[in-house]
């Protein structure tokens, strides 16, 4: 399994923008075969940083994900939406291996 953990720099006027932003693609995400872990608004300390991580089984099929993106209206979509509102400023992705202390559902779909 592999993880992508992204931390945006959001603009602070927009947060109303991002947050409909990023429940567009919670369900796009699971949609289209990964485990989308949610994300995470500013709430206290730093007015302009959000979060998000969503798992797939594997970096290969996390690359599958990124490539149907260009051919699924719906992706193409909430990323208009994002480049229309301007709520994103950047963001940093890294990939990461979860560790887990025991096993869910949804998680033992992917081993």
């Amino acid at each position: 399994m592999t993880t992508c953990f992204l931390k945006y720099i959001i603009d602070p006027a927009k947060v109303a923008d991002f947050e409909h932003y990023a429940k567009l693609w919670i369900d796009l995400v699971n949609e289209m075969g990964g485990l989308h872990h949610g994300y995470l608004l500013p709430h206290e300390g730093a007015n302009n940083v959000g979060y998000a991580s969503f798992s797939f089984p594997s970096l290969a099929d996390y690359e599958i994900y990124r490539n149907e993106i260009q051919n699924t209206p719906k992706c193409l979509e909430a990323l208009r939406y994002a480049n229309d509102t301007k709520c994103i400023i950047s963001y940093e992705r890294s990939f990461l291996k979860p560790v887990f202390e025991g096993f869910t559902d949804k998680a033992k779909l992917f081993y």
